[in-house]
């Protein structure tokens, strides 16, 4: 219904004679691919996906957090790790480094004196999202409580690929799996592994490819699709933004 109604509202701008509207999802997938096929899961500050099939196909999921059965993306990660946190030091769970490795980035000594600065906007929510990549450095270095979080995300990544694979019947084909976002761009080992492990134990003829290009590429490919532009047109847009001269 939101691509409906915005595709009407920019329609009714006349900014073109035509108007497609896409989430960033299909940007992802046309930037990573040639060819209109295959799965990108997108895990930023959240986390999409959308396969498609030359025969228009698609799968799609509805992204709206909690409420559609998403876990996981920067914006939840950060928290799960404060909860951890949190309930390590008060006694109610397992002991884990972020208990200190959280406050301590924002220059506190406490779990509790982080908890009270986030609660009253003391650091306000924007900065918040600076503690996910301590989450990954702390699984990095070990610690078995920020490594089970930091594995939960590869599992729901993998999760929304093979649902995708599988609502499009394309298990046993071979299929690439186009990743992009923050999360999945960072460079995170144990994450990138477990993806790869468990994307090769669900689908094994699926390829992971990692994509880190902004989504306004892939944008500017389908608009290059729409018009028929030539190849050479398309190469130029990529080695921009691979950063060719």
């Amino acid at each position: 219904v939101e691509v409906a109604s915005l595709t009407e509202a920019i329609a009714a701008q006349g900014w073109a004679t035509g108007v497609e509207v896409f989430n960033d999802t299909f940007a992802l997938l046309r930037s990573g691919l040639d060819e209109w096929r295959g799965v990108a899961v997108v895990c930023g500050a959240g986390i999409n996906c959308t396969g498609v099939l030359p025969d228009g196909r698609t799968a799609r999921f509805a992204a709206l957090g909690h409420i559609s059965g998403d876990w996981g993306g920067g914006g939840h990660l950060w928290q799960e790790a404060m909860w951890w946190a949190a309930r390590a030091e008060d006694g109610r769970g397992p002991d884990t480094a972020l208990c200190s490795a959280l406050p301590a980035h924002f220059g506190l000594g406490s779990m509790a004196a982080l908890i009270e600065a986030v609660h009253l906007e003391t650091i306000p929510e924007e900065r918040c999202l600076e503690l996910t990549p301590v989450l990954f450095e702390v699984a990095d270095a070990g610690d078995p409580v920020a490594a089970a979080v930091v594995r939960r995300q590869a599992e729901e990544v993998v999760a929304l690929a093979v649902a995708a694979l599988r609502r499009l019947d394309a298990l046993a084909e071979p299929m690439d799996v186009v990743l992009g976002g923050g999360v999945l761009t960072a460079g995170h080992g144990l994450l990138l592994d477990t993806i790869g492990d468990l994307l090769q134990r669900e689908a094994p003829l699926a390829t992971p490819r990692v994509v880190a290009v902004p989504p306004v590429a892939g944008a500017a490919l389908l608009g290059l699709d729409r018009i028929g532009a030539p190849i050479a047109a398309h190469e130029r847009l990529r080695d921009h933004y691979r950063g060719s001269p």
